[in-house]
Parts: C-alpha cells; structure tokens; sequence
C-alpha cells in the first residue's frame, strides 16, 4: 500500500468504519487514496503514480478535476474524516468556547515563511478568548515558532505526527483533532485548508483571514492561494456565513455521498 495511504491515521479510520478485525496495519488499498484536501486531482503535486491505479478522492468535485487531467480509475469515497463523524457522534450539551487557529505549514520537503507576529496581533483584535494555536508538526518542533504563540498568550497543541514512509503513523491523529475542534466555538486559518473544512463538518464557525504565507518552490499548477478565494469566497473574511460554509464543508469533504461499509471494502480492495 502506498505509504501516504497511512497519513493521518486514514487507513486505520477506514478498516474500522468497514468493521475489519483491528490489525497492526489496514490491509492493503488498491490504489491511491486522497490524504488531504486539495484543488488539484486528489493527489499532492510530484506523487509518483502507477498508470491504471484506482484513485480514491473526496469529493465529485474532486473526481471532475481528476477526469479532466485524464485520469478514468477515479472513486468517491468521501473524506477518512467524514466517517469518524459517523462512528463519534457529538455527545449533547457540550461546551464549546474560544477559537482555535491553524497556521498554514509546511512539511519535510517544503517550509512555510511569514510572519507569525502580525497574525497573532489580528487573532488577538478579532477572536475572542480564549484561543488555541494548533501547529503542525514541524513547526510545532520549532522553537521561535512556538514561543511567537506562547509569549502571547495562547495554548500551543499539536495533534500528532502524520507519518512518513511507513514508519510513526499515529492512528489516532483525526481522533484527537476531532475532539479538539469540539471542544472549540470557532476554526480559524490563514489558507484555506482541511482543517476549515474539519471544523465546519464537526460543528464549529470558521473563517480565513490573515496573510497566507508561503511555502518554499510552492505549484501554481491549480491556481494557487489566488484561486481559493476566488472559488470559496463564503469562509473568506473575519465572519462568515456558518450555515453556508457547513454546506460547503459536507460537498468538500463527500460527507453528502458516503459509502456504506460493503462498498467502501469493495473498492478498497477489502472484501475478504
């Protein structure tokens, strides 16, 4: 199995919603599943892809974009995170309160400069206490990075590592964001991201605002940060239309189109 199929926990959350005996490792996916969300066809820039692989991504949206790049084998399954909702239903009368912030990262191939200061200055003008600052993990292992948000104030978290090479793949990472963002009123980020989507589909607001930042040698291939303004204007802005957004996050995320546990192992290749 390709290893990017392990991010995150996706494969681990997948056997489980396909109710397979819980193995050390998912069996094997034939073909190639969509690790997070993207404008592209499904798959991160530069993926080395065996021609007539099975591609399974997230969205219809996402399925059309395939297609036109010329790629036939292409699956909805929706998001690995969508089917988590589904297993962990919100337990009611939770509290909720202050805002939790997603910096744009980078990851070991690619690092993310900008400036950290003049974010936490509008975080501090626009959201209301408290707030959380959840880094990826590279950053996360940065110090002036970590300090920037300690020194003013914040909680600085870190879900967890998402894995490399088929080594440290934390099967419970969307198990623990997924909590976190309950726990949170609102989802702030300074690109759109999975993250948004995650926070909107698990109940929280959200909203995009601040400088992007920018990632080194960063693929214009799709369009870019001016293209996800241009295309998701409702989450752009330091409030936002949740009811609009939500609907947005369910067709983003395939939380409208999930398979049932049968054809999910179907296509996966899991049907034994």
């Amino acid at each position: 199995m390709h290893h990017a199929n392990y991010y995150y926990g996706h494969a681990h959350v997948l056997a489980r919603y396909c109710e397979l005996p819980e193995p050390m490792h998912p069996p094997r996916m034939r073909g190639y599943l969509q690790h997070g969300w993207n404008i592209g066809d499904g798959l991160a820039p530069g993926v080395p892809f065996v021609a007539g692989s099975k591609l399974f991504v997230w969205s219809e949206e996402t399925r059309r974009r395939s297609w036109s790049q010329g790629r036939r084998e292409v699956i909805v399954t929706g998001a690995p995170f969508a089917y988590l909702l589904t297993m962990l239903p919100e337990t009611p009368g939770g509290r909720r309160e202050g805002t939790i912030f997603y910096p744009f990262h980078g990851w070991e191939g690619q690092l993310v400069s900008g400036d950290h200061h003049a974010m936490i200055d509008e975080l501090r003008a626009v959201e209301d206490a408290p707030i959380t600052v959840c880094l990826y993990w590279n950053e996360y292992r940065s110090r002036p990075v970590r300090r920037a948000y300690e020194k003013a104030g914040f909680q600085v978290i870190c879900h967890g590592y998402r894995g490399f090479w088929w080594r440290d793949h934390d099967r419970e990472f969307l198990v623990r964001q997924l909590a976190v963002l309950r726990r949170h009123k609102r989802v702030v980020s300074n690109r759109l991201c999975s993250a948004i989507w995650y926070g909107l589909l698990a109940g929280c607001e959200a909203a995009v605002y601040g400088h992007p930042m920018t990632l080194d040698n960063d693929d214009r291939t799709f369009g870019g940060e001016p293209r996800l303004r241009r295309q998701w204007p409702e989450v752009y802005g330091h409030r936002t239309d949740t009811a609009a957004c939500r609907e947005l996050a369910r067709r983003e995320l395939g939380a409208d189109v999930l398979l049932s546990p049968m054809e999910l192992r179907t296509h996966l290749g899991w049907e034994a």
